[in-house]
């Protein structure tokens, strides 16, 4: 093997290992969606706790493309249960989830009760 197609091996074995490196990185590095801050962060955060009837914000990101509503507010409730309130871009609510992180996310309607599919 010439040492040209020596070198372009290893070069080409490291931007994978890179690769592999960043992938990984970014499964095991948590939560990416984008948080949200400002007045739209204080507006959804009044109209979650409004709608759950109180309890301790502990998170308002956008929500996911495809999901209902703008804004995702999770709140934990003085009973400890943690839900995600889903606003819309008037910040309405539109529903809720569970957030219990065992990946259930039972979907809920306006009135807290779940809904059936």
């Amino acid at each position: 093997m010439s040492m040209n197609r020596k070198v372009l091996a290893i070069a080409a074995a490291i931007v994978v290992v890179a690769a592999g490196g960043v992938g990984i990185a970014y499964a095991v590095g948590g939560d990416s969606e984008e948080q949200v801050t400002g007045p739209a962060a204080d507006k959804a955060k009044s109209a979650a706790l409004d709608m759950v009837g109180g309890g301790t914000v502990t998170e308002i990101e956008h929500q996911e493309a495809g999901s209902a509503g703008v804004y995702e507010v999770e709140v934990q409730r003085p009973d400890g249960s943690q839900v995600e309130v889903h606003i819309d871009d008037q910040f309405q609510p539109v529903g809720t989830a569970a957030d219990d992180d065992s990946g259930s996310g039972e979907d809920e309607d306006e009135t807290g009760e779940a809904e059936d599919d």
